[in-house]
């Protein structure tokens, strides 16, 4: 006979801690989102102090300047994140699993909408500078360049390790992915097309939209699991 799963058991310990910390990460992003949309000035003094510094470097260092250039325009950009996605999403398929191939690209794509949506309610401004060293479109809040690559790091090492990815393997992929996101981030800052807080509130909403993600496959996995053991 089949013991249940209860409340306390080893199984259901990491559910709970998953979605605590999701629960943290919303809450994060919300109370960040309210000081933003409110222009509270103690985040706004410490945006701009952060921006001139750095805006003060790139103007000065054109070779470093173009180095961010490249990693932002060409390693980082949406369209490569997407792109990652997209073959993450064919692998699956490849692989049979095409639940979890839909799963990934329609978190993709709920990441595009969701970022243009915070975008166009908050409406908050970009960074404004007489010698400007690279430029931008849309809103500022959330930063779509931290909140792709948060997305997709995000999924790809929830892929690897469904897949049983060895360690060394993970851990590169691990490396890669804390890279990508903190370089990504400071990028935009340094050159001037994002504040700070537009780079965490880009983390924050990638790392709930990829969290809530795998929460809801997970169950949704769990729950084929239950009838296929009682059929």
């Amino acid at each position: 006979m089949r013991t249940p799963t209860t409340l306390n058991s080893p199984a259901t310990a990491p559910v709970r801690q998953n979605r605590l910390l999701l629960a943290v990460l919303f809450c994060c992003f919300v109370l960040l989102l309210a000081l933003v949309a409110l222009d509270w000035g103690p985040l706004d003094s410490a945006d701009a102090s952060v921006d001139d510094a750095l805006h003060e470097s790139a103007v000065s260092s054109p070779g470093a300047t173009h180095t961010m250039r490249v990693l932002t325009d060409w390693v980082w950009d949406p369209w490569t994140m997407r792109a990652v996605l997209f073959v993450a999403a064919g692998w699956l398929v490849w692989r049979g699993e095409r639940p979890a191939a839909l799963w990934v690209a329609a978190t993709g794509l709920a990441g595009v909408g969701l970022q243009q949506g915070v975008k166009a309610a908050v409406g908050r401004e970009r960074p404004v500078w007489p010698d400007p060293v690279d430029h931008a479109s849309y809103a500022a809040f959330p930063s779509g360049h931290a909140m792709s690559t948060a997305v997709t790091c995000g999924l790809v090492l929830w892929l690897l390790r469904r897949s049983g990815a060895g360690p060394l393997t993970w851990r590169i992929a691990v490396g890669v992915a804390v890279v990508s996101v903190v370089g990504v981030g400071f990028t935009r800052v340094y050159l001037g097309v994002h504040w700070p807080s537009d780079v965490v509130g880009g983390w924050l909403l990638g790392a709930v939209l990829v969290g809530g993600s795998v929460v809801a496959f997970d169950s949704y996995e769990g729950s084929l699991r239950g009838r296929e053991s009682r059929a």
